[in-house]
């Protein structure tokens, strides 16, 4: 490998939080061949959204330098419950949620990384061969004065909330892990920073050379305050339509676009720097997040859905009507219907009392006219294009 070391480590470091420690990943590095580059990911959950990616992305750029990934599915550790950022003990995954949950994993992760770069382990291949007597051992490398640092252990034992002994595992557990697999480098967000650093710790213990350690911040959500997260709605999913994710990012905010760029796009370093002073020196901030969103659309899709989306956006800022309206066909079993019925039994709104306000304030047209009647009434036979904001669209006729 020949590499630029300045060059490489300013990739390494694109969007990272923290870089421990960076004289040691400059050695690691001037020997010139591959890293073994680690992340672990418990199965928790199938779907992945833009959050989840950042790390994915940071091993992307690792395998684009020539190092090998190591992407841990920790169907073993999922079984127990990470304890991080938790105020009470989380309920464990059985073995059947955990697979189904793998597999999800595996086939999302390889629309971002190199397949023929990349190894898939399961920490049970080793952590199931541990038994009674290996467990006791590893749990006998740490003090409990020393887990209690741990900032969200801390918390919950000062508030009298219960920490299960089996918790106290899960940073040896994801520690081990790194010793198993020899790894040079590992990767996490900011929130794992001790489990992470219990690798090395335990690496050392075991006679290794030390992991070095990045950790990635915690992207926000779409309401650039908190985390994103599902459970907030305030997620972009990477399996969402193509035109869903494209509108998703047009709406995120011209100051957190850039955090967005940094974190998610693989542009190079210089072509951010252009856009930033294309903007500072007028460019409209909209063109950027046009090319940006394409480009994450394109990841997750294809350069076709791409095109299709943008398209999609243009026509529904426009004011007009999509090509790919649903058709719903309603049986209302009278000669008419109101006009908040007919919204919600399309699927337009959860409740009649959502239509109101929506046409209250403005926010609802039949073929591209606004309604402005909250008792208008539609009559069996008719065909009519509804909308409900600025995406819900529906091609209704009655019956």
């Amino acid at each position: 490998m020949n590499i630029d070391i300045n060059q490489t480590l300013a990739i390494i470091k694109r969007g990272a939080e923290e870089l421990l420690l960076e004289a040691e990943l400059v050695e690691k590095l001037k020997k010139g061949v591959p890293l073994r580059i680690k992340a672990g990911f418990d199965p928790t959950a199938p779907d992945l959204h833009l959050g989840h990616t950042v790390l994915i992305n940071k091993l992307r750029h690792f395998q684009d330098l020539g190092h090998h990934v190591l992407f841990l599915i920790g169907d073993f550790t999922g079984m127990i419950g990470d304890p991080t950022g938790k105020s009470a003990t989380r309920p464990p995954l059985t073995k059947e949620q955990v697979a189904e949950n793998a597999k999800s994993y595996a086939e999302q992760v390889f629309k971002i990384l190199d397949k023929s770069k990349t190894e898939i382990v399961f920490n049970s291949s080793w952590l199931t061969d541990l038994g009674a007597a290996g467990m006791l051992k590893l749990a006998a490398s740490l003090t409990v004065a020393r887990m209690l640092e741990r900032d969200d252990f801390s918390k919950r034992f000062k508030s009298n909330q219960p920490i299960a002994i089996h918790e106290f595992m899960y940073p040896l557990l994801q520690g081990y892990d790194s010793v198993a697999l020899k790894a040079d480098v590992e990767l996490g967000g900011t929130d794992q920073k001790f489990n992470l650093l219990m690798g090395r710790e335990l690496q050392k213990q075991a006679g290794q050379p030390q992991q070095c350690v990045l950790t990635m911040p915690l992207l926000e959500g779409l309401d650039g305050v908190n985390k994103m997260s599902k459970s907030l709605n305030n997620y972009i999913g990477i399996n969402e339509p193509p035109e869903i994710i494209f509108a998703k990012l047009m709406s995120v905010s011209d100051d957190l676009m850039w955090r967005y760029i940094e974190l998610l796009s693989f542009e190079s370093l210089e072509t951010i720097a252009n856009w930033k002073a294309q903007v500072k020196a007028g460019e409209n901030p909209r063109n950027i997040k046009v090319k940006f969103a394409q480009e994450i659309v394109a990841r997750f899709h294809s350069q076709a859905d791409a095109e299709s989306a943008l398209n999609d956006f243009q026509t529904r800022a426009k004011g007009g009507i999509p090509d790919d309206v649903p058709e719903v066909l309603l049986d209302i079993g009278s000669q008419s219907i109101g006009i908040a019925s007919l919204l919600k039994m399309a699927g337009l709104v959860e409740s009649t009392s959502e239509a109101m306000r929506a046409i209250q304030q403005g926010g609802v047209k039949l073929d591209s006219e606004k309604v402005e009647d909250k008792n208008l009434q539609l009559h069996k036979g008719m065909t009519v294009v509804a909308q409900v904001g600025k995406r819900k669209f529906a091609k209704i006729t009655l019956s």
